[in-house]
C-alpha cells in the first residue's frame, strides 16, 4: 500500500487490505488468464462431449462420389495362397475418394490441362510403422527395403516396399454415406459461443502462448549451413579475394 495513505488515514487503513492500482491491473491480468485456461478446459471437455454422442444411421442412404482400394485379382482369389495375401492386404491397403467415377483429375502441362488418371499406390510404411503393423516372418520376406529423400531434409526415410503389387487390382465402388454423426445444439452453440468471444477479442494466440509457450523454432539444417557458409554477409569484392587465396 501507498506509505501517503497509510501517512494520511493511519495504520488502521491496513486492515482493510486495499490495494493499489498497479495491484489491480495486475489481478485483472490474472483473472482473464485463469479465465482463458478455464475456457480451453472447458471447450475440449465440449468437443469430447460431442464426440461421443456416437453415430446414428442415415435413412435413405446417400451416394457421395466413389471410393476406390485395392482387392485381389481373380487367379490370386482362387489360388491357394489366397488367406496369406488377403492379411497382408488388410494392413497395406489404401483408399482414395473421387467425385468422377474415372478417377481423372486435371493437371496443366506446357500451359495445357490435360485429364490424367490419380495415380494409387499401397502403402509403404516406415521403420516404427512397419513394426507396428504386425507382420510375422514369413510376410515380412515379402517386402524390401527402400530409401526416399525429402525435400525438407538432408536424411533419406526408409520404406518397406511390397515385393509383388501386381496381385493386387484396384476396384472402384460408390461411396454411402449410411450413418452421420449424432448433433447436440445446446454443445454446438456453446463452443461456438467461445470461439466467438476467443476471435472477437483476439485472445487465441494469448492462449496458446499461455498454455504450450513462446517457442522459437529453428532447422538443424539452416543452422549448419550458416556454420559452415564462409561467404555469408560479404561482399562481392570480398568473396573475390577468398576465391583467389
Amino acid at each position: 500500500m501507498d506509505t501517503q495513505i497509510i501517512q494520511q488515514y493511519g495504520e488502521d487503513i491496513l486492515c482493510y487490505r486495499l490495494r493499489t492500482a498497479r495491484q489491480k491491473k495486475r489481478m485483472q491480468h490474472e483473472d482473464l488468464e485463469k479465465k482463458l485456461i478455464s475456457l480451453y478446459k472447458e471447450e475440449r471437455a465440449l468437443y469430447k462431449q460431442l464426440r461421443d454422442l456416437g453415430w446414428e444411421p442415415l435413412m435413405p442412404p446417400v451416394q457421395k462420389g466413389w471410393k476406390r482400394f485395392f482387392v485381389l485379382r481373380e487367379d490370386v482369389a482362387r489360388s491357394r495362397q489366397a488367406e496369406f495375401f488377403q492379411n497382408i492386404l488388410k494392413k497395406i491397403n489404401t483408399y482414395d475418394w473421387s467425385h468422377r467415377k474415372d478417377f481423372m483429375t486435371r493437371k496443366r502441362k506446357f500451359g495445357r490441362k490435360k485429364y490424367i488418371v490419380k495415380e494409387q499406390k499401397l502403402l509403404q510404411p516406415c521403420g516404427w510403422h512397419f513394426e507396428k503393423l504386425g507382420f510375422n516372418e514369413y510376410e515380412k520376406q515379402m517386402f524390401h527395403e527402400e530409401y526416399h529423400h525429402r525435400q525438407w531434409s538432408k536424411d533419406p526415410i526408409k520404406k518397406y516396399v511390397f515385393n509383388e503389387p501386381w496381385r493386387f487390382v484396384l476396384r472402384v465402388r460408390p461411396n454411402m454415406i449410411t450413418k452421420v454423426r449424432i448433433n447436440d445444439a445446446i454443445l454446438e452453440s456453446r463452443i461456438q459461443g467461445i470461439g466467438n468471444y476467443l476471435k472477437r477479442n483476439d485472445l487465441r494466440k494469448r492462449q496458446h502462448r499461455l498454455l504450450n509457450g513462446n517457442y522459437q523454432y529453428r532447422w538443424k539444417e539452416f543452422e549448419k549451413y550458416n556454420e559452415v557458409n564462409e561467404f555469408k554477409n560479404k561482399s562481392l569484392q570480398q568473396i573475390m579475394d577468398i576465391l583467389k587465396e
